[in-house]
């Protein structure tokens, strides 16, 4: 992975973990046993998100507790993890499996067109919230920004390939 690609982080490595080089990561992934797999390459990188080091490729790993255990092909033993305390483990954005149906990425939906029916063109998504009523995005319009909830009566289609959002609004939201 070169220096400014998109990683995606999905733990945090805690400190080492007895002394064949078994280091505790907390996971920030929803599906960390599809992630902390012997054989899969991860980056280690800094709270900035620049790379550290890797690619590491994970030799040993196993659930403990609310952590998982992580051994590393070419650190075996304790002093070899003690310096990535404190640092995170990320993968390429393009390693996560593709969406299914129309689901999409929350992070891919910036930049995406939104669109009527008919295909008139209603603005960009330039970003979007979680709050407690569900999922908003911020769309960019022809004259201002409105908020658009990311609910299936309102966007009727996901066009992950077009980047598009097909939505059919009640009559004023573009114009609250």
């Amino acid at each position: 992975m070169e220096d400014g690609a998109r990683r995606l982080v999905v733990g945090r490595l805690r400190k080492p973990h007895g002394l064949h080089g078994d280091c505790g990561v907390f996971p920030l992934t929803d599906e960390p046993e599809a992630v902390f797999v012997p054989g899969a390459s991860l980056w280690v990188v800094n709270l900035a998100g620049d790379p550290v080091t890797g690619p590491l490729e994970i030799s040993r790993a196993r659930r403990h507790h609310r952590e998982w255990l992580l051994a590393f092909r070419g650190r075996g033993s304790r002093s070899a993890v003690e310096e990535l305390t404190g640092t995170f483990l990320a993968v390429p954005a393009e390693a996560r499996p593709a969406p299914e149906g129309d689901e999409v990425y929350l992070d891919e939906l910036e930049g995406f067109a939104v669109q009527d029916p008919a295909g008139q063109a209603l603005g960009l998504v330039t970003g979007w919230y979680e709050l407690p009523g569900g999922l908003v995005l911020e769309v960019q319009g022809p004259r201002r920004e409105f908020l658009l909830p990311f609910r299936k009566a309102l966007v009727r289609r996901v066009d992950r390939p077009g980047r598009r959002l097909e939505v059919d609004l009640p009559e004023g939201l573009t114009e609250l």
